[in-house]
């Protein structure tokens, strides 16, 4: 996986949100920071891309983005609840307008009855809305899951109201 991969799909990104003057940051876990990748390997991003957080461990995600260890312990890493709260705590700790997040189980192991290897929650958020997230299961290896989340989060993103 190689952020040129979504080349095309990051400048879709940009520019929609460049053309409203708009910035984004992101907040990932199982992509480890593939999502900022892609996006700032298209020359000119800064105008667009603020910063992005790579929040692999618990205390990452408690310490840089203010998700409540509770929460966490509550609902787990991978969860709806957690990836609501990563989206929300980009926003609170940047100057962007809207921010995407990403937490799952790439595999090969990790993975149980109840949250297997491929499980994904995007989350999403803008100022002045409540967050948004989408459950995943994304198939194949690793290498897989975490390509097919970073595309499907760089489209949540160009989706995302650029109003």
């Amino acid at each position: 996986m190689s952020p040129a991969s979504f080349a095309r799909l990051a400048e879709a990104v940009l520019a929609h949100h460049r053309g409203a003057g708009l910035k984004l940051a992101t907040a990932e876990s199982c992509t480890g920071g593939a999502i900022a990748a892609a996006l700032t390997d298209i020359a000119g991003s800064s105008d667009v891309f603020e910063r992005g957080f790579v929040v692999y461990s618990n205390e990452a995600k408690s310490e840089l983005l203010g998700v409540p260890a509770a929460l966490i312990a509550r609902h787990g890493a991978v969860s709806e609840e957690v990836a609501a709260a990563m989206a929300e705590g980009a926003l609170a700790r940047s100057r962007v307008d809207g921010a995407v997040s990403v937490t799952g189980i790439a595999g090969p192991g990790g993975g149980t009855a109840t949250k297997p290897v491929g499980l994904v929650y995007i989350g999403s958020a803008r100022r002045g809305a409540p967050p948004a997230v989408e459950r995943h299961v994304f198939p194949g290896d690793r290498a897989a899951v975490r390509a097919a989340t970073v595309r499907r989060a760089l489209e949540v993103l160009l989706a995302m109201d650029a109003r």
